[in-house]
């Protein structure tokens, strides 16, 4: 099948002239989750992964992804037709320009709604040729490709947004006075989401309503959305700041800012954008998109809408954690995410996943961002461990948790209890940090990898990330990374709180708490200082835990915390959930 496909992309290459093509994984909002007419590398290739790409020549081809998808990328794709690489390691202009050596002026065609300027340059930086296409060519070959979404967009009342949507619009016009723009594109969906108070329904897990906006210095908004999607009472809330157009007239609105200072994000909007505006005679100043800071910031409104949605969330993860004691032998990873989401579904506000659950057990938990399907179902055995990462959507907040279990009925490992615990330490280490403002994540990361350096272990993915309110469980532009933008950490924000280790073809730990960002209160303190709130709430498996290798500091930390939890949870279960959590909480 795969290999039909390809080769009718070669086709349809060569009726462009084109010696190469580039195809990633993205939609024209470049986010993670994609509406199903979008997922093109998935359908070349197999792929499923959140993040990759690929670039096919007439002779070869190459699929990539990071660190997360190593394993995945090797399940899900034909070695005959594809040479898979790590996309960091191994990045695709290398691979481009080495196919393509000897080929002078070869023509390397790319959609440019699919690809942000900035990462056009490391292709243009190897020596190639690139070609911005005025369509793509993968829908010009995929016969079944499913239509666009059209879902309604919905209000998002201030019971749960805390901020009238006027109030955002007029402090990021202000922001662009104040740095003499005249305008800012808006094409990140959860940017619209927020500057608006809207939500919708257009892509899996997330409740965004795609489209796109122009924000002017003077207040007044454009929102470029499909008018099917927005019913009268959408209109309304909207008000008479924000003018309501199809996307068709879009590029008639770009020509329109001629002379103007255009802010857009060179790593976050389509290249596209600053295609069509350079070419109408605006001037391109590249920045952040300016709701991606305020964003971040959530209201008290929000943070105590955070705390709504773990309590419920709680509830639904400790019933499932205590479904799950004892069934080793019966469940499966597909059939324990159905489990854990069946519980979830009777939680009051609650709205769907917030991702595709992550149920991996025994070898499986060791890919990463492991997605079971019915091909890779595996029951869960007796003494091993199952990784389950998963989180939700209530209309008040959004909820990320991951907890690693042992199955019983024997003791675990001794090494394998070191390799938890050392996570365990760096979980808590994150936890229980105090910093002063203006600290970055990329300056925190490593408290969480400490104790598992001191052993010479690692793992190949960030600490934590930001989420949203409602919205994104992926949310920029803080993270806990070395990797992260040097944004630094500021009250308001909610972070994950992730490490783990890895050992490919055995198992895979992890331990995932939601954090938000709040002031730390020193009497004598000579600057402001920050900490962490823990928000999630779910038993740690002692039965994993090697005591002797955790600080007095870190058994009372453990111990302070499975006591909220048991306070907190253990009154909203049945009986026996409850004595099952009272036992799991015990000192």
């Amino acid at each position: 099948m795969h290999g039909k496909r390809l080769a009718a992309l070669r086709a349809e290459m060569r009726r462009l002239d084109l010696a190469a093509l580039i195809v990633p994984r993205a939609d024209e909002h470049l986010g993670e989750y994609v509406p199903a007419h979008a997922e093109r590398l998935a359908w070349l290739t197999g792929f499923t992964g959140s993040a990759g790409l690929a670039v096919v020549t007439h002779s070869r081809a190459a699929v990539l992804s990071d660190g997360r998808y190593v394993l995945q990328l090797q399940a899900q794709t034909d070695p005959a037709l594809w040479q898979r690489r790590h996309m960091v390691d191994e990045p695709a202009p290398a691979w481009l320009a080495a196919e393509l050596a000897g080929q002078a002026q070869a023509r390397v065609g790319y959609d440019p709604w699919l690809m942000p300027e900035e990462a056009l340059k490391p292709y243009l930086e190897a020596g190639l040729t690139l070609v911005a296409l005025p369509a793509n060519p993968i829908d010009a070959v995929w016969a079944d490709q499913p239509p666009p979404p059209l879902q309604p967009a919905v209000p998002h009342g201030l019971d749960f947004a805390g901020r009238a949507a006027a109030d955002k619009q007029a402090e990021i016009a202000a922001t662009l006075r104040e740095q003499n723009l005249q305008a800012a594109v808006i094409s990140d969906p959860a940017s619209l989401a927020w500057l608006f108070n809207i939500r919708g329904a257009d892509v899996p897990y997330t409740p965004f309503a795609l489209g796109f906006a122009l924000i002017h210095a003077s207040g007044q908004c454009d929102l470029f959305m499909a008018p099917e999607k927005l019913p009268p009472e959408t209109r309304a809330w909207l008000g008479n700041a924000v003018g309501v157009f199809d996307r068709s007239t879009l590029p008639a609105a770009l020509q329109r800012l001629t002379g103007q200072r255009v802010r857009l994000d060179p790593a976050a909007s389509p290249a596209w954008f600053a295609q069509t505006l350079r070419a109408a005679g605006a001037e391109v100043v590249a920045g952040l998109d300016p709701c991606m800071l305020p964003k971040a910031y959530k209201t008290p409104v929000e943070q105590a809408g955070s705390r709504t949605a773990h309590a419920t969330d709680a509830v639904a993860v400790c019933r499932f954690l205590h479904w799950l004691d004892g069934q080793a032998g019966r469940a499966t990873e597909l059939s324990a995410a159905a489990a854990l989401l069946g519980f979830r579904a009777e939680g009051a506000g609650f709205r769907g996943e917030s991702f595709a659950a992550i149920s991996g057990s025994g070898p499986n938990g060791a890919i990463i961002h492991y997605r079971v399907t019915p091909q890779t179902d595996r029951t869960l055995q007796p003494n091993e461990v199952y990784l389950i990462d998963s989180g939700a959507q209530y209309v008040s907040g959004t909820t990320d948790i991951t907890r690693t279990v042992w199955t019983g009925p024997g003791e675990a490992p001794a090494l394998l209890r070191d390799r938890f615990t050392r996570v365990l330490k760096g979980h808590i280490a994150m936890a229980t940090l105090v910093f002063p403002r203006g600290v970055c994540g990329a300056h925190l990361d490593g408290f969480a990898r400490a104790a598992l350096w001191q052993a010479g272990l690692d793992y190949d993915h960030g600490t934590g990330h930001g989420v949203g309110s409602f919205l994104s469980v992926h949310e920029g532009p803080v993270s806990l990374s070395r990797a992260a933008r040097p944004v630094p950490l500021a009250a308001g924000m909610i972070l994950s709180n992730e490490p783990g280790f890895y050992a490919p073809g055995e198992y895979g730990i992890r331990i995932e708490n939601l954090l938000l960002v709040r002031p730390a209160a020193f009497a004598a303190a000579t600057r402001p200082f920050l900490e962490f709130e823990t928000l999630s709430l779910a038993p740690i498996d002692r039965r994993l835990i090697e005591p002797s290798l955790l600080t007095e500091a870190e058994r009372a930390w453990l111990a302070a915390y499975h006591a909220h939890v048991l306070r907190e949870v253990g009154p909203r279960l049945e009986p026996q959930a409850a004595a099952w959590l009272a036992a799991a909480c015990a000192a």
